[in-house]
């Protein structure tokens, strides 16, 4: 893809001022979340990414924020403390995206895997795989429940019995023993909600500069060599301190700055979504989350009015790009047969699927499932740059995003001889700023803020960016307010402002990152040609590149995501 875009601001504002006190290559969650952190201390910055924003491995995730219980198995105390913490907090300060999400665990045993699991726990390898009983679920829970401090975050975990669980989900296996249910996160909108980390770094001033589809290619003059993607350019970006933050690709990235490191071994997941309605009322708005007969753990749960599964956990080529296999979507059906065994689902069914690797550690003989999801970050040298500290960031999900991030920054502002001014930590993100808790104080922000834009649109508007919807709404007000032709619940302008104000390059930012039209399998053609239009109309498209931009959807979204579209066979998935 090479769409023609006028002169890009936020590159021109970095090739103004091409040295920072801080680079950070990758604009993953984590990279995201650290150039916010340092913005807010006031500290020169630069970010770039290679593609979009959060369009790597933050792209592929579980939609989940939750500390990890199976993590406990593992020995990893510390980051199921943390995470627990960081999913109670980000509850709190971004509550416009991440929302409090029921969990049961179906479960067909008492006491099986007490004896492998003290083993597995001491050697961190699989065996053959066992499944964990009511005894250890109950002392994992247990010991879940204990690390949150706060105690008003979720409510603690609560075990059933047969009768009582056929009850609640009559459709889950009638051969199950029991059921524990305990409260996690989701987040609904990740990709919105990495773009609202940013924002916050921008907002605090001109020493925050950061450009997508800018990637780092090597070492030259004294700074770091970068290309942007959609112009060809290539110029230089000095600083201080160096952060690779490249999740998964962090050995290429330090590959091309001529640093040899082998920190990376992620593994492949990938993940299904359907549009089974009898599916979505089995789990009466909740997420199943057990451990199939592999040892892996997988989960079901109701998302945007869709269901989504995952997810797998495959050795993988950080090279190739990750697809979603015909061989993992019948895992999935065989999944979902064993805790919902009457209730049928079809390759027809699914609308979307998507493949991501994670950012874990080399782990050589380790199992899959066994790979720390804890992070550390290395300092090194650039050769030819003897000023210039690397720190490399190894690992990290998007639980921890804030703690991390936290962490990172610390480690740059010790290097740069600086101190923190602020803490991240109870600090709202974006959209989370003063958005309503209660259904009282979500009707009153919705009078407030209506006028020339109906009640009905500010609400979803709401729903949809958090309190940010007050630039969106002021934008409507003065442009054009007409909903779009082919998806009525966006309109023209609110397109417009994604390309004025949220650094779209391509027509896939919005089909994949900027919306969930592709998600809930709601992309059609002719739907990719009006937004091809409006965004070209912002960004001085002629209409060969109008038509180029959708040619690259419409490929993409079936290479990467097996959506098929035709005219007259719309937004399926097979």
């Amino acid at each position: 893809m090479n769409a023609s875009t006028k002169t890009r601001a936020n590159v021109s504002r970095i090739q103004e001022r091409p040295h920072a006190q801080v680079l950070i290559v990758g604009g993953g969650i984590n990279g995201i979340a650290t150039f916010r952190d340092l913005a807010l201390q006031g500290i020169d910055v630069v970010l770039v990414e290679r593609g979009d924003y959060a369009s790597g491995a933050s792209a592929a995730s579980s939609h989940m924020i939750h500390g990890g219980i199976r993590y406990l198995e593992n020995g990893e105390f510390r980051l199921v403390r943390e995470s627990v913490q960081e999913r109670n907090g980000l509850l709190r300060i971004a509550p416009h995206y991440v929302k409090p999400l029921k969990t049961t665990i179906p479960i067909f045993s008492t006491f099986s895997g007490i004896l492998s699991a003290p083993l597995r726990f001491l050697t961190h390898k699989q065996g053959k795989p066992k499944e964990r009983g009511a005894f250890l679920i109950k002392v994992g829970l247990t010991t879940y429940d204990s690390f949150s401090r706060d105690g008003g975050s979720v409510p603690r975990h609560e075990f059933h019995g047969r009768r009582r669980s056929l009850h609640d989900l009559p459709r889950l296996n009638p051969t199950l023993k029991y059921t524990a249910t305990y409260y996690d996160a989701s987040v609904h909108e990740p990709e919105r909600l990495a773009l609202d980390v940013l924002k916050d770094g921008l907002a605090s001033g001109s020493h925050a500069r950061s450009a997508n589809y800018v990637e780092a290619i090597g070492v030259k003059e004294g700074g770091v060599l970068v290309r942007d993607t959609v112009s060809g350019a290539e110029f230089t970006i000095s600083a201080d301190v160096v952060i690779n933050a490249s999740g998964p690709w962090t050995d290429l990235t330090n590959e091309a700055f001529a640093v040899d490191s082998a920190f990376m071994g992620g593994t492949k997941g990938s993940h299904i979504v359907l549009d089974n309605p009898e599916l979505l009322a089995a789990l009466d708005g909740r997420e199943l989350f057990f451990e199939n007969n592999d040892g892996r753990i997988v989960l079901i749960y109701p998302l945007k009015g869709r269901v989504l599964v995952g997810t797998t956990d495959l050795e993988a080529d950080i090279r190739e790009v990750a697809v979603c296999t015909e061989e993992e979507v019948d895992y999935f059906f065989d999944l979902i047969a064993q805790v919902l065994p009457d209730v049928a689902v079809t390759r027809e069914q699914i609308v979307f699927r998507y493949s991501g690797v994670r950012p874990l550690p080399r782990h050589e003989d380790t199992q899959p499932g066994f790979v720390s999801r804890d992070y550390r970050i290395v300092e090194g040298t650039i050769p030819g740059l003897a000023d210039t500290a690397l720190l490399s960031l190894v690992g990290g999900k998007w639980t921890t995003f804030r703690a991390l991030s936290e962490h990172l920054a610390n480690e740059a502002l010790d290097r740069l001889g600086a101190t923190r001014t602020v803490s991240t930590a109870g600090l709202a993100i974006g959209g989370g700023k003063d958005f309503p808790a209660t259904e009282q104080a979500r009707s009153a922000w919705i009078r407030a803020h209506s006028g020339a834009v109906d009640a009905d649109t500010v609400g979803r508007l709401l729903t949809r960016y958090g309190t940010r919807a007050a630039s969106v709404i002021e934008t409507i007000d003065t442009a054009d307010s007409t909903p779009l032709e082919h998806a009525p619940e966006f309109s023209v302008a609110e397109v417009a402002y994604f390309a004025d104000h949220e650094d779209v390059v391509h027509l896939i930012d919005v089909v994949l990152r900027r919306t969930n039209v592709a998600f809930t399998g709601d992309v059609t053609l002719p739907l990719l040609r009006e937004l091809a239009h409006i965004l070209g109309t912002r960004l001085g498209w002629t209409a060969e590149t109008e038509a180029a931009e959708t040619h690259a959807t419409v490929t993409e979204l079936r290479e990467r995501h097996g959506v098929i579209l035709d005219e007259s066979v719309v937004g399926t998935a097979g």
